[in-house]
């Protein structure tokens, strides 16, 4: 399951700022999407934060349901676990926002619709299946069999989980060009434009890394495509440090502060990453610990960038 859990955190949950515009929209010509007004534009946009913030919840409280039903299956059977995952509820908000799939969505609409069903059965389907892992062993029911419930238990919550994470895969993926597209108008005549679509190049970039990582984290490091994909990102993370942020309009002035403290994030990341290949290269594999610190480091760079846009 490691595999799963690590390519799903490494996931892009990037908000999009949401604007508010009086203006109609015109269709997007051979865009993927036809938005007619800011109402279509607004509710992708409001989708894609809600989908996003809600599987980057989920996923980690998902992480730590398989890290609890994992030692739940060696202690069910006699083995030494010293002290049993703790595992918070859910503070998923953001799902319950979702009602229905924006029409803006287009011909992919329906497709989306089939996998948002997946994904939320496979959610409460985890939840009740961790429920019933608990109480098997808050009640020393393994006692009894050996621990034989919890084994089968385990399999289905990784099964489910599995299913989960594709999912929200395709969800990502399907939502991306509409919400693109929507970005774009809704952000034409913004006064933060240039920054804003500047630091999504830098995250755009940092997102591509990122899956390089995940790839060769599962296998072997190449280190010509890393030193590659390292500096694209930096040349990126360069040229949106060399912004200077000049918005005349004084509701947006705290802004500069956030847009400051991501590129300062941005740069600590490529700190950890020259680490990372480094110490890759001298043994030919990215360690745990390594892809530890990527992922820390990432998500600070995120957080950073949700904040400037929101």
């Amino acid at each position: 399951m490691r595999k799963i859990i690590v390519f799903a955190m490494a996931l892009t949950f990037t908000s999009v700022s949401v604007i508010n515009c009086k203006k109609d929209i015109d269709k997007l010509g051979k865009s993927v999407v036809s938005l007619g007004s800011t109402n279509e534009a607004n509710a992708i946009i409001d989708f894609n934060n809600n989908f996003l913030d809600s599987y980057k919840s989920t996923s980690k409280h998902i992480e730590n349901i398989l890290k609890y039903a994992d030692a739940a299956s060696v202690k069910a059977k006699g083995g030494d676990v010293m002290i049993m995952p703790i595992v918070i509820g859910s503070m998923d908000y953001s799902f319950g926002k979702i009602k229905d799939i924006p029409s803006g969505f287009g011909k992919d609409k329906a497709s989306i619709e089939a996998d948002f069903k997946i994904y939320k059965n496979k959610k409460e389907s985890i939840e009740k299946k961790f429920e019933e892992l608990k109480s098997y062993m808050n009640s020393e029911d393994y006692k009894d069999d050996k621990g034989a419930r919890a084994e089968t238990i385990t399999k289905e919550i990784e099964t489910e989980a599995k299913a989960l994470f594709i999912s929200g895969e395709n969800i990502v993926a399907k939502i991306k060009p509409a919400t693109d597209a929507a970005e774009e108008v809704i952000l034409k005549d913004h006064p933060m434009k240039e920054y804003i679509i500047s630091s999504k190049n830098v995250m755009n970039s940092l997102d591509s890394n990122i899956d390089v990582l995940d790839k060769q984290y599962s296998g072997k490091f190449n280190e010509a495509e890393v030193q590659k994909k390292y500096d694209e990102l930096a040349k990126a993370v360069e040229a949106n440090s060399k912004l200077e942020f000049t918005v005349k309009d004084q509701q947006y002035s705290y802004k500069k502060s956030l847009f400051e403290s991501f590129n300062k994030s941005a740069s600590s990341f490529l700190d950890t990453y020259r680490k990372v290949i480094r110490d890759s290269k001298g043994t030919g594999k990215i360690s745990d610990n390594d892809i530890q610190q990527i992922d820390s480091a990432y998500e600070s760079v995120l957080n950073s960038y949700n904040s400037f846009v929101k």
